[in-house]
């Protein structure tokens, strides 16, 4: 058994090769023991990847699920962005697929001059929606687009003093209904004021892109971030947004928010080591934390209570596990 393993007190491999989900087992297979499974083109067909790929739009982007009450917002974009981590988390679509390639070209539709994919918060920017958007895009095989490039410039451009980021918007002392206005009708975006501090929720989610670029989390930049992230482990956030430091240990997979598990994937691209103090620390947290099921709950944020045990709540249990063994087997085997 592989050293990660040996650490936890349960195996988490039985669950997750028997839970008669084609992609998760692929996975298991792929990234923990190791095993040649092919190239992730076999799951494209799934039965599961199908679905999302329903009702997918002749541009590539998907009609929004509720009502649209904002004509700023582009609340296609916020479901394409939805749909989109499935294709690439879950099922490894790649811009070789024509359907995957044209959902791209929507979202790349939606990146300004500047650089910055718009229109999550009408014409604010959104610094953490572009990151984690490039980061699937290049995920997806768009690494050396120029578009991708010229995304970069954009983000580096939008860092705060410290080196880390945050949502422009909130760096000025808005009431809510003033920042509601802002960020649900067109109205000229909020230059950011570099001098407030990084929110370690929205550089998360930032850093994600250069973790995921092979040159980008070379980079000093991305250092300096991952530094910044990794020393706000377990605490509330600087401003009001997520503030909860509950947020660090809610997961999801696909990747959303910002979360610990999420945190520690992209530190582990960009080098940061296992014996690195916060990281150490943070691991220990995830191997303490495993159920005698094998697995790991969806939320920590609240007292331990009964978990509905509904299919896609074990499915997604599953997932976040899958995400968690990933990180002790990259950090600790």
């Amino acid at each position: 058994m592989e050293n990660w393993r040996r650490e936890l007190k349960f195996d988490p491999l039985p669950p997750l090769l028997s839970s008669g989900k084609k992609a998760l087992e692929y996975y298991a297979r792929r990234d923990l023991l190791g095993e040649p499974t092919g190239p992730p083109r076999v799951l494209w067909n799934l039965p599961e990847a199908k679905r999302v790929l329903a009702g997918q739009q002749p541009d590539g982007g998907w009609k929004s699920r509720g009502a649209e009450k904002h004509p700023a917002i582009n609340y296609r974009l916020i479901e394409t962005w939805r749909r989109f981590r499935f294709l690439i988390q879950q099922y490894g679509f790649t811009r070789e697929d024509p359907r995957a390639g044209l959902a791209a070209e929507f979202i790349f539709s939606c990146q300004t001059r500047d650089g910055d994919i718009r229109g999550f918060l009408a014409n604010q920017y959104a610094t953490y929606y572009t990151g984690a958007l490039m980061a699937l895009l290049i995920q997806a095989g768009y690494g050396k687009d120029p578009r991708i490039e010229k995304g970069f410039r954009w983000l580096l451009a939008m860092r705060q003093d410290d080196g880390g980021w945050t949502i422009p918007i909130l760096t000025h002392n808005l009431d809510g209904p003033t920042k509601y206005r802002l960020t649900s009708e067109y109205a000229r975006p909020l230059e950011p004021d570099c001098s407030q501090p990084f929110s370690h929720n929205w550089t998360g989610m930032v850093l994600r892109a250069f973790a995921a670029h092979p040159e980008y989390r070379k980079s000093a930049a991305a250092l300096t971030a991952a530094e910044l992230l990794k020393s706000r482990f377990f605490r509330p956030d600087c401003y009001s947004s997520y503030r909860a430091a509950g947020y660090w240990v809610r997961f999801d997979y696909p990747f959303w928010w910002n979360n610990l598990v999420a945190a520690l994937d992209s530190l582990f691209l960009i080098g940061l080591p296992a014996d690195d103090g916060r990281i150490s620390e943070a691991l220990e947290w995830l191997i303490c934390h495993q159920g005698a099921d094998g697995l790991w709950r969806i939320s920590y944020a609240q007292p331990v209570k009964e978990e509905k045990v509904t299919a896609s709540a074990r499915e997604k249990k599953l997932w976040v596990s899958l995400a968690i063994c990933r990180i002790l087997r990259n950090f600790l085997g």
